[in-house]
């Protein structure tokens, strides 16, 4: 049989790919619920300069915690060869996560060489350090920033973050993003019941009138570190209703199914987004994997383990046999964990978020 070069075509972009037919590959690869792979998040690094009660606690990550060492984690180049393995099964896009990533030296050459694949890249910070490489990361071809912002004022801020680092930092970095052309600069902030419910209108009024859009998360049980209570869960229906009460908004749903924020715009035009991971699962729309910093594939942000392509890579794979293997987990993917959690079974799952990315 002949193999073939095909062309598909992502929501902004004309993507070439070079596929096999003969591998017996299918193009686009889908999952026992017929969800495709879309969306590729890469985690460049396990270690951060924060410590959010919700995600890295100190008092499990302190000084003594184990990070992986250097010959653990995933070059470049490994990154890059594993992204362009997967392409072809219908990946259209690659976030860049962590832990922190602007922690990972050099993260500029790494956008570098993704954005040579004609795929959208991506970033998720803290946005502490991005002042200082947003300018270079989108000359090297970062096409979107997301930034993690739980509170505009400094006490609240800096109690959920658990740093001395200011929260002018973060807004620096916002405004250097925008000034690189970083836009819409998507804002996410989780809300904890009884700690930052009052930051809902600050941050709507801190960013109205700019090209930020703010999407406000439900607290989840991310891991097992975060001592998570479903009674800490803001729903997205209250806080909604928070913003209804100052504003006037309407509905502008998802642009496309698999997007996880549901989209309302304010009389004023401000944008903004509820992702409603608890109260209203979207796993039946879910097309993202992760890979861990240290080359595992994880098909849920919930997943008890992972899929080691570290090792394949390592001991000399070709693309065509990573893309069979990833192929085959995904479809034996049925991960729901999501809607499960409303089945109140306790499943408590090991994976830490700033291990995987979120």
């Amino acid at each position: 049989m002949q193999c073939e070069r095909f062309v598909y075509q992502t929501q902004n972009l004309r993507v070439e790919n070079l596929f096999s037919d003969c591998s017996g590959v299918p193009r686009v690869v889908k999952d026992t619920l017929g969800r495709a792979m879309r969306d590729l998040r890469v985690s460049v690094i396990d270690r951060c300069n924060f410590r959010c009660r919700y995600c890295m606690p100190r008092e499990q990550f302190g000084s003594d915690y184990p990070y992986l060492s250097r010959s653990e984690i995933l070059t470049f180049e490994e990154i890059d060869s594993l992204v362009g393995a997967l392409l072809p099964l219908g990946v259209e896009k690659v976030r860049l996560t962590g832990g922190e990533p602007l922690l990972r030296r050099d993260l500029v050459k790494l956008v570098e060489m993704l954005s040579k694949h004609g795929v959208e890249v991506a970033l998720t910070t803290n946005g502490a350090l991005l002042s200082e490489h947003a300018f270079s990361l989108a000359t090297a071809g970062l096409d979107r920033v997301t930034i993690s912002l739980d509170a505009v004022d400094e006490e609240t801020f800096q109690s959920m973050s658990d740093t001395e680092v200011s929260v002018d930092a973060v807004f620096a970095g916002i405004d250097a993003a925008l000034e690189a052309g970083l836009s819409p600069v998507k804002v996410n902030s989780v809300i904890q019941r009884g700690v930052n419910e009052h930051s809902i209108m600050d941050l709507v009024e801190r960013f109205e009138g700019t090209d930020v859009q703010v999407r406000f998360i439900e607290y989840m049980d991310v891991g097992t570190t975060n001592g998570w209570r479903r009674d800490e869960v803001v729903s997205a229906a209250e806080i909604l209703d928070i913003i209804r009460s100052r504003k006037m908004v309407a509905r502008v749903g998802r642009p496309n199914p698999s997007q996880v924020a549901e989209e309302w715009i304010t009389v004023d035009g401000f944008r903004f987004g509820l992702i409603p991971s608890v109260t209203q699962p979207f796993c039946g729309d879910c097309t993202r994997a992760r890979l861990s910093s240290e080359g595992s594939l994880y098909t849920c942000l919930f997943s008890e383990s992972g899929h080691d392509l570290k090792s394949m890579l390592r001991e000399g794979a070709t693309h065509d046999e990573i893309r069979a293997k990833v192929t085959g987990i995904w479809q034996e993917r049925a991960d729901r964990y999501s809607e499960l959690r409303g089945e109140e079974r306790g499943i408590r799952l090991p994976v830490e978020m700033s291990h995987i990315g979120g």
